[in-house]
This record gives structure tokens, C-alpha cells and sequence, in this order.
């Protein structure tokens, strides 16, 4: 009889327990706000500054990049030349300006003593002022030469993936024609909506738990919230009517895996 008492017992402590943790649960899920979303990543349209033919690209699709790697090649010859051509130009026009100085000086001493006249000295100043300018303006070219040699290559702005190859070798592209499209690796956030009955539980730097199809788990924290309502857009699932006006959010997640895709639907979670 006694065993069967403490057995009893037992079973009544063990129903309570989970009879409690149904309800502590239950409780849970209350406070609990469920959101679905798609991830979004900025993509960068990677170009050249200058026209030419495409000489090398370094990297196909799917291929991860760090900030500065070289990314594609212009052919430099037209602008090997052109580099070579304003070099010259800049080290004739200074040779000149500085024969015109030392001209300029001899006549400066004599014009004192009636070597020569006013006027040579002014045609002699007017001479040196005249290569000045043209040394100024050989340097600017010479200038636009090196950044031009520069352009013909291009990098990677930012870490990334490269999202697209646009272009191939032998191509001729125009300034800003893109030969690539980076996806880059952060910021990486979820773009979700909330109902404006929610907007009141949710704020600035509030914490999220990302869950994709896959299984795995990323946190992140609000980091916009839209003052404007909008229709619901259809891409999105939620358990209300698709018609119901929402706010939008941005939530940015933590992504040290670099698994979050652009376009990937995923689970939201917040807790209030």
C-alpha cells in the first residue's frame, strides 16, 4: 500500500511538471512574434572608368573576393603610349621653362649696366610666364595619363561574391559598363513586415533570431522600421489577409558563415 502511495505521488508531481511546462510554454509563445521575410544583400555593379578592350577577368560566378583583389584588366597598350607621350611632353616643356629662367636672369643682370633693353627683359618675363602655364598644363595631362594607366584595371571595392560575369576577354566596354556584379558580404538583412497592431512591440535595436528552411540559426537586431504603410507584397506569407496594410522592416543579421542568400525566405522571431 505504501509503494502505491509513493508511486502515486510520483505520477501526480510528474503530471504537474509537465502540466506547468505546457503552460510556462504556452506563456512563451504569447510573447513571441513570429515574422517571415527574404534576405536582402546590396549588389555592386563593378565597371571601368575608361574605355578599352577587356584583357583578363580573375574571377567566375560564385567566386569570393577580398577587399582590393584584382578583379579585371583593361589592355594598356593605348594607354602605355599615351602615358609615354605626356612624359616627353612634360620633360620638354620643363627643359624649355628652364632655359627661359636662366635666359630671364642673364638679361635681369644686364639691364643694369644697358646690355639690353626693357623690352627684351619683358619679352624674356613674358616667355618664362608663358612655359610656366604650359608645364602646369603638361604636368595635368601627364596626371590624367597615370590615372588613366590606373583604370585600366579595377578591384574589389568590398568582400563579396561575384554574383554575375558579364563580360569576357576581348570584350570592348564603354565607362561604367559593368563586367561584373559583387554581391557584398556586409551588411546582410531580412526585409520583413509587421501588421500595425505588432508596431507597438517591436523598436530600434531590438534582438532577432533568424531560422532558415535549412535548420540553421543566425541573431541580428531591428535596424529600420518604414513610417509609411504599405500593401503587403505578395511574396510575403503571413497569417493575415495579403491586403492588410504593413510597416517594413529591416533586421540585420549577423552572417559569419556567409550562407544568408540574396532572395532566401527565412523565419523571424522576436521576443517581446
Amino acid at each position: 500500500m505504501k509503494k502505491m502511495i509513493i508511486a502515486a505521488v510520483i505520477l501526480l508531481l510528474a503530471a504537474i511538471g509537465v502540466a506547468l511546462y505546457f503552460v510556462y510554454q504556452k506563456k512563451e509563445k504569447k510573447h513571441e512574434l513570429v515574422l517571415f521575410g527574404n534576405v536582402d544583400v546590396r549588389q555592386v555593379d563593378i565597371s571601368f572608368r575608361i574605355a578599352g578592350k577587356v584583357a583578363q577577368l580573375m574571377f567566375e560566378e560564385g567566386d569570393f573576393v577580398q577587399k582590393d583583389a584584382l578583379l579585371a584588366v583593361l589592355d594598356k597598350s593605348p594607354y602605355d603610349s599615351q602615358l609615354g607621350q605626356a612624359e616627353a611632353n612634360f620633360a620638354q616643356v620643363k627643359a624649355n621653362l628652364e632655359n627661359a629662367n636662366i635666359l630671364l636672369c642673364r638679361r635681369n643682370q644686364a639691364i643694369g649696366f644697358g646690355g639690353v633693353s626693357r623690352e627684351d627683359v619683358d619679352n624674356a618675363l613674358t616667355s618664362s610666364a608663358q612655359l610656366q602655364a604650359s608645364l602646369d598644363a603638361a604636368a595635368a595631362a601627364l596626371q590624367i595619363a597615370k590615372d588613366n594607366m590606373n583604370f585600366t584595371e579595377v578591384r574589389a571595392p568590398t568582400d563579396g561574391v561575384i554574383l554575375s560575369r558579364i563580360r569576357e576577354p576581348g570584350s570592348v566596354v564603354n565607362p561604367s559598363e559593368p563586367v561584373y556584379t559583387l554581391s557584398v558580404s556586409s551588411p546582410v538583412w531580412i526585409r520583413a513586415y509587421v501588421d500595425e497592431t505588432q508596431l507597438g512591440k517591436i523598436y530600434y535595436g531590438m534582438k532577432a533570431y533568424i531560422y532558415t528552411d535549412s535548420g540553421n540559426v543566425y541573431e541580428g537586431q531591428i535596424g529600420f522600421i518604414s513610417p509609411m504603410a504599405e500593401f503587403t507584397p505578395k511574396t510575403v506569407e503571413t497569417a493575415q489577409l495579403r491586403t492588410d496594410l504593413v510597416y517594413r522592416l529591416r533586421i540585420y543579421a549577423d552572417n559569419p558563415d556567409h550562407f544568408l542568400k540574396q532572395g532566401m525566405p527565412v523565419t523571424v522571431r522576436l521576443n517581446e
